[in-house]
């Protein structure tokens, strides 16, 4: 079988589809592709070129994804994870940036009053490239990265890591017409504990 999600390779998506192949034991017998975007991902499912695509229900994207269940594209499972530890990054080079590179999920994790613009990028990925390669001053991007290149990077503010919600598509509806939910998860059992 095949997975499908988010490229680059490197990046949380990645990161956490391994995770959950791990957890139903398919790593090895699954394998994972990458997509340029989530249409990209979406059409390869619904073609047949790949049976499974992974989504970060906060990406941009996640919307439109949803929506191709009128295509015949439905979310089959949901689970939590987090991800790689974020931070503000800024380039040793650089004095006092007045851009931040952001993708637009994470401008919720920080206060971005102390620069004079925001760029916003498509991936946490891309504004990692670019400031290694120079293309950015500062940007909230994977904190491993300041480790990995310390003569370029040095890490401005650590923010770490949120527990995301994850969403699994494919190409078969699982609902029934009926709610989906695990009766003796974390949360349920939270409930019960409170009543």
């Amino acid at each position: 079988m095949k997975f499908i999600t988010l490229g680059p390779a490197g990046n949380n998506h990645e990161l956490v589809t391994l995770r959950y192949l791990d957890f139903h034991g398919l790593r090895d017998r699954a394998e994972l592709a990458f997509a340029r975007d989530f249409s990209e991902g979406a059409a390869a499912v619904l073609s047949g070129t790949a049976d499974f695509l992974v989504q970060c229900a906060v990406h941009p994207e996640c919307s439109m994804t949803m929506a191709r269940s009128f295509d015949g594209l439905y979310a089959l499972d949901t689970f939590i994870s987090p991800s790689r530890d974020l931070a503000i990054l800024q380039r040793k080079d650089v004095a006092q940036p007045r851009t931040l590179a952001v993708m637009s999920p994470t401008l919720g994790y920080i206060d971005a009053s102390r620069w004079e613009d925001v760029e916003l990028v498509p991936t946490v990925s891309e504004v990692t490239t670019g400031l290694i390669e120079g293309r950015y001053a500062a940007g909230v991007g994977y904190a491993s990265t300041a480790q990995d290149h310390p003569e370029l990077l040095r890490v401005a503010q650590f923010i770490g890591t949120v527990d995301d919600v994850w969403i699994v598509y494919g190409r078969t509806r699982v609902t029934e017409g009926r709610l989906l939910a695990w009766p003796d998860s974390p949360a349920s059992r939270l409930y019960r504990e409170a009543a």
